[in-house]
């Protein structure tokens, strides 16, 4: 019972939801002012900070460099095409056998790896990610502390804290929600139901002005009431979340206020999905049952997939030299491709051929600056080439942009323990340790490392802010495990 509850409460995604009848008679809230007596943008970042320094600690999130450009790049889009946005958006996937999505304060979005993998098209996992949108952008969560008497966001942050613990580990964070749901849970239950709605017209304006097709929603919803009916046990999500024929009705009624897009999902959909069937090792028989479904699909995207999971399963499998001659021909056709960049690169660090990796990585950033996926690799090829100078130099640049990415820190950590600069090193996994709520255990680190520096004054005078900073961090998030 207490699971259902749960997903009542924050599981966000469309397959809880009711769609009006008319999509150009849409009707939004004054958002300039709804829940503003209660929570303001400020603190509401503030609170998704914590929550995601919580999750990161607790939750299986994949940290898969190109998988995690991909899920960010295709949020963006959605995100552009959005109204009412007042945050940024952080885009992440977790490893999740459960069909879901949910999203939280702050712009954070985090889709069910199940999910990506039992979608049809792009088009049906944008519909998801774009219901998710309009909760952010709708201020749902602070809108339903609104209306629950204005309670303290503290006291409310808790109970939301033990259901996001419980969507990443049911164990931990069923222990958690004991001493903090109380009476007030009906009432959350309540409130983000009625706002469901809201989410699903904002979503499925931001899913056609994106360019993706408006019927994915009730595709979805249909191919998910199809396995019901041919299987003993439902997907869980509909146990949770019951799906009468009515509901698939207003769905189809919405979508048909907006044009009918055939849309075909990228290439990157295709390798996103390939990726994750073999890093998970969803699949047996080295992705066999996804290759089957991709022969089905029978167009050209879907053949290249083919291959790439081959290359894949081939390099996980330690036959180097098999994976290289399946992946060189793709790569020799798409150069700039950053999927086969990668896996590329993986294969030429285990066969020793790193020159050849930092050579091709190098004129590939020449040409995408800005992607994240190859500015890691590259400095993952430093690091195994032993040019730690290097390495730190990009890494430098990488943390400051990204100072939330776990594997930037990861690799810095590493790049300064080549150069057995102790401080430093010491200073990078204070950051890393930080990004997962470890306040103390990070303070301590930066303590430790200020003591190997004694004498040089402009450094201890950086980790002393640094530790003044986590420390009024540390103290205004212990409000919320209260």
């Amino acid at each position: 019972m207490l699971k259902k509850i749960v997903a009542l409460i924050l599981s966000t995604s469309i397959l809880h939801s009711s769609f009006m009848a008319n999509a150009d008679n849409i009707t939004l809230p004054d958002i300039g002012t709804a829940a503003a007596s209660t929570l303001s943008i400020g603190q509401e970042m503030e609170m998704g900070d914590y929550y995601m320094r919580m999750l990161r600690a607790d939750a299986p999130i994949i940290n898969d460099p190109v998988l995690n450009q991909y899920i960010n790049d295709l949020g963006k889009k959605l995100v552009s095409k959005s109204e009412s946005v007042q945050t940024p958006f952080h885009f992440y996937i977790i490893q999740s056998n459960v069909l879901n999505a949910f999203a939280f304060f702050g712009g954070n979005v985090v889709i069910h790896s199940k999910l990506i993998l039992d979608t049809d098209t792009e088009s049906q996992l944008a519909s998801v990610m774009a219901h998710e949108i309009g909760h952010v952008t709708q201020r749902h969560l602070a809108r339903a502390m609104e209306a629950q008497n204005r309670n303290s966001p503290y006291v409310w942050g808790a109970t939301l804290g033990s259901i996001l613990l419980t969507l990443a580990d049911p164990e931990i964070g069923m222990a958690a929600m004991t001493s903090t749901m109380a009476g007030s849970a009906q009432s959350m239950i309540s409130f983000t139901q009625s706002n469901e709605q809201e989410a699903d017209r904002v979503g499925l304006r931001t899913l056609a002005k994106a360019g993706f097709d408006p019927f994915a929603s009730s595709e979805f919803l249909q191919k998910l009431a199809d396995q019901t009916r041919f299987s003993s046990k439902p997907p869980e999500i509909l146990l949770t979340h019951p799906l009468p024929n009515s509901r698939l009705t207003d769905i189809r009624n919405r979508s048909m206020q907006y044009s009918k897009k055939n849309v075909n999902p990228s290439l990157n959909y295709y390798l996103a999905k390939a990726r994750l069937a073999v890093l998970l090792s969803r699949y047996k028989d080295t992705g066999k049952l996804l290759v089957e479904d991709y022969k089905k699909i029978n167009d050209p995207q879907s053949k290249i997939a083919i291959v790439y999971c081959g290359a894949l399963t081939d390099y996980r499998g330690g036959n180097y030299q098999k994976a290289k001659q399946q992946l060189q021909p793709l790569l020799d056709n798409d150069p700039n491709n950053i999927w086969y960049i990668d896996l590329m690169t993986d294969i030429d660090l285990e066969s020793n051929n790193i020159s050849g990796a930092i050579n091709r990585l190098q004129t590939a950033l020449k040409k995408a600056p800005d992607s994240s996926a190859l500015q890691l690799n590259l400095a993952n090829a430093y690091v195994k080439n032993k040019n730690y100078q290097q390495a730190v130099s990009l890494l430098h640049r990488y943390t400051y942009d990204h100072n939330d990415d776990m594997n930037g820190w990861d690799l810095l950590i590493t790049a300064y323990g080549g150069l057995r600069s102790r401080a430093q090193e010491m200073s990078a996994r204070a950051e890393l340790v930080a990004l997962q709520g470890q306040f103390k255990q990070s303070i301590q680190l930066l303590q430790n490392a200020k003591n190997q520096i004694q004498g040089n004054q402009t450094m201890v005078s950086k980790i002393d802010a640094r530790i003044s900073q986590l420390q009024q961090l540390q103290k205004r998030y212990a409000a919320y495990k209260r």
